[in-house]
């Protein structure tokens, strides 16, 4: 396992405004795949920024970018207080993610560190959504989805767009995503012919891959952490 390296960069964004990401990548002159790692409703925190670190162990530059930088730079919310997360998360727009998005990648294919045309992403609960809506407008090679809430109805004709294929990961015990909805997406990209692996833990609940939240289950967030890694090795790397 790859000893880390980690920083804090400042990206401009197509909008004009200028937006912070938390960095991890292995030591090293190797050039290695790059990885977009989108956060939940609780901003670049320190769960989101442990899991850009085991990436870098792994062998991926990983950029975590602040979404929320336009209405609150820095922010990181408590697992406790859901409702001080909902002003930022309902801020949000399409438009403004895809240009967050694309300022993170841009950033990836300019970096010496990082392969050019190699990079993929994965997000989690807000930012499986982001994921998934990246994929759809940028080259990524692969893209993961963690229990990504809101992509129907809204984004679902974005699975046409789809450009890598996509791993899906859902709770069955996830009472914040109506059960439809995955069944939906699953549709739209069988519909659109776009390759996909869907995985529902039949014990899991929303969150289950973050330990430092109550619904945090450590079987499924293992198994989970293993399918990403082979998933992102077989398309990415």
């Amino acid at each position: 396992m790859a000893t880390i390296r980690t920083e804090n960069v400042a990206l401009k964004v197509a909008d004009g405004t200028s937006m912070n990401a938390y960095v991890a990548s292995p030591e090293g002159n190797a050039k290695a795949p790059g990885l977009l790692v989108f956060q939940e409703a609780f901003g670049v925190n320190a769960h989101i920024r442990d899991i850009a670190d085991r990436f870098a162990k792994q062998g991926y530059v990983a950029i975590a970018p602040e979404l929320f930088h336009r209405t609150g730079p820095g922010f990181e919310g408590q697992y406790s207080n859901f409702p001080a997360c909902m002003p930022h998360m309902q801020a949000l727009t399409p438009d403004g993610l895809i240009a967050d998005a694309q300022a993170a990648f841009d950033w990836l294919q300019k970096n010496p560190r990082a392969l050019p045309n190699a990079t993929a992403s994965i997000g989690f609960c807000m930012g499986g959504r982001v994921s998934f809506l990246g994929n759809s407008t940028l080259p990524l090679k692969a893209a993961v989805s963690f229990y990504g809430g809101g992509i129907v109805p809204a984004l679902l004709p974005s699975a046409a767009r789809q450009h890598g294929p996509v791993l899906f990961f859902w709770g069955a015990l996830d009472s914040h995503i109506p059960k439809e909805h995955p069944r939906a997406i699953v549709d739209a990209m069988q519909e659109a012919k776009k390759l996909y692996v869907n995985v529902e833990f039949s014990d899991a609940d929303h969150g289950f891959f973050c330990d430092a939240r109550p619904s945090y289950k450590e079987t499924a967030a293992k198994q989970a952490w293993e399918l990403t890694l082979k998933f992102l090795e077989t398309y990415v790397k």
